[in-house]
């Protein structure tokens, strides 16, 4: 199994290598642990590493997917980053992964409705595609005035995470 956590404002790349028991092994950015971890309480986990102890309470946010980690002496704010959680942060953001003059698909989905074709003229905010990923519908927009440059897919195209939408190119005032 392979998480990417966002860890403060680092993001980390884990990876569970082994289990056996309470014995885990993992990688961390390709830098190996082993440790022996048990759960004390609901929160709370002690964990054994390099024949030091540790306590670590993990208190959920009431954000999906977000934790409060807590040790001693130190306290972390974590986000596991998966297709879900940055699809739920651009609907949040309202959009998709977009530049100035590109929209490309947060996650894998489907095509509902595409408003656009080459050449049209867009002002911003105006509707471009409809997008239906995880039992939702997300319109994207666009997020500034231009000419359709490329519209790459059509209504019923199944589109992977990150595969390009629309191409916009600015208008300049003449």
């Amino acid at each position: 199994m392979e998480l990417e956590l966002k860890v403060n404002n680092r993001n980390a790349i884990v990876k569970e290598i082994k289990r056996e028991g309470n014995l885990l092994t993992v990688a961390v950015d390709d830098v190996i642990y082993e440790v022996d971890i048990v759960k004390v309480r609901s929160e709370e986990f002690s964990l054994l590493h390099e024949g030091r102890s540790f306590s670590v309470e993990v208190v959920e946010d009431e954000k999906p997917k977000n934790y409060h980690v807590n040790t001693l002496y130190f306290k972390f704010e974590v986000e596991v980053i998966d297709n879900e959680s940055r699809y739920r942060q651009n609907r949040m953001q309202g959009g998709a992964v977009q530049s100035d003059n590109t929209i490309k698909s947060p996650m894998p989905g489907k095509v509902v409705k595409v408003f656009v074709k080459p050449g049209d003229h867009v002002e911003a905010g105006q509707p471009l595609i409809v997008l239906s990923a995880m039992k939702m519908e997300s319109e994207f927009k666009a997020g500034s005035r231009g000419i359709v440059r490329e519209v790459p897919v059509k209504e019923g195209d199944t589109v992977d995470n990150n595969q390009l939408l629309v191409v916009i190119d600015e208008e300049t005032e003449a």
